[in-house]
């Protein structure tokens, strides 16, 4: 069913909110894909942050030459069965819950990722990203890295302390 002005003019302002809340936007090929697949992708998705739209290329385009800071973005690559997957906290989280989902649906292939200032990037970087640790992980990275070396002063302190404690005990004894 086709869409009427007022709905296409919904739609491509929607689109308009979403890449401007978009840390990136990753744009895979769906073709071959079942609906079911797709409702699947969708909830898991959601679970992560991430909000997964299909929507007439024709129309992204639209919204993108429509936005200040996405106007001069490369579209070329926006053509065939495309969804676009948004999150507005992390830039590595919407392409790693695709990357997820291509494990089990194999006919789902990166095309590509817009990024929030407007630079499109290959299926190949997008794949680089997608393996990287989510934000999170990196964080908790760095916290561990930061306190490794307290630990250790802890541990050497308390052991010598320990080895004076048996020291004196051995010589009151």
């Amino acid at each position: 069913m086709a869409l009427t002005k007022d709905k296409k003019a919904q739609v491509i302002t929607e689109l308009q909110t979403l890449f401007a809340d978009s840390k990136m936007t990753v744009v895979a090929n769906y073709q071959g894909v079942t609906v079911k697949s797709l409702q699947r992708l969708r909830r898991e998705a959601k679970a992560n942050g991430t909000v997964v739209k299909v929507v007439k290329n024709r129309l992204v385009i639209k919204a993108i030459t429509n936005s200040e800071t996405l106007k001069a973005t490369d579209t070329s690559a926006l053509r065939d069965m495309l969804l676009y997957a948004f999150n507005p906290s992390d830039e590595v989280a919407s392409a790693q819950v695709l990357k997820s989902f291509m494990k089990n649906e194999s006919s789902l292939q990166f095309i590509g990722a817009i990024t929030s200032d407007g630079k499109f990037m290959g299926a190949e970087e997008v794949t680089a990203l997608a393996s990287l640790p989510g934000k999170n992980q990196l964080i908790a990275g760095i916290i561990n890295t930061l306190n490794s070396p307290v630990k250790g002063i802890v541990g050497s302190l308390s052991g010598n302390l320990h080895g004076l404690l048996d020291a004196v005990a051995a010589k009151n004894a």
